[in-house]
């Protein structure tokens, strides 16, 4: 019995297009990890670029549950001594890029190094329902009917 492992030019890369609204995010980051590392697939290969192209839309109405709207806080540093910054995750998604919620979410869920960052190149996401991928033809993936854990009831 040998292992099998798949070779650059064997790769089938396809086109998704995922609605988040309405949908958990933490649940809706693990999917995407899962699909742009190509872990959904039976030839998955470790150390290959084999996930999918993956398109996020409606990025701003994604949902937080419990008090992590107001509680859970991003941190980042300008460079500076004492140049810490903070920011919750109700602000930064009421806020000029709501997007960077949903972005740090996959980033956090994927391993990191050289071969992470060049899937996370494969992730698209946008805060409106528009996306200008259309000519890719991608396939609509939808998360709320995975399981309904994945939505946030009231």
């Amino acid at each position: 019995m040998k292992t099998f492992s798949i070779k650059a030019g064997e790769i089938e890369k396809k086109w998704v297009v995922i609605d988040a609204e309405g949908v958990v995010l933490g649940r809706l980051a693990s999917i995407i990890a899962m699909r742009l590392r190509g872990k959904h697939k039976a030839t998955f290969t470790p150390h290959m670029d084999m996930g999918d192209n993956v398109i996020v839309v409606n990025a701003e109405k994604v949902q937080l549950t419990g008090a992590k709207r107001a509680d859970k806080i991003y941190y980042r540093h300008t460079g500076y001594p004492g140049g810490i910054k903070s920011v919750t995750a109700g602000k930064l998604l009421e806020g000029k890029f709501p997007e960077r919620v949903l972005m740090k979410a996959v980033q956090r869920m994927m391993p990191g190094g050289p071969l992470t960052r060049q899937q996370l190149t494969h992730l698209r996401i946008y805060a409106g329902g528009a996306h200008p991928h259309e000519a890719q033809q991608p396939e609509t993936l939808d998360v709320r009917a995975m399981n309904p854990k994945n939505t946030r009831s009231a």
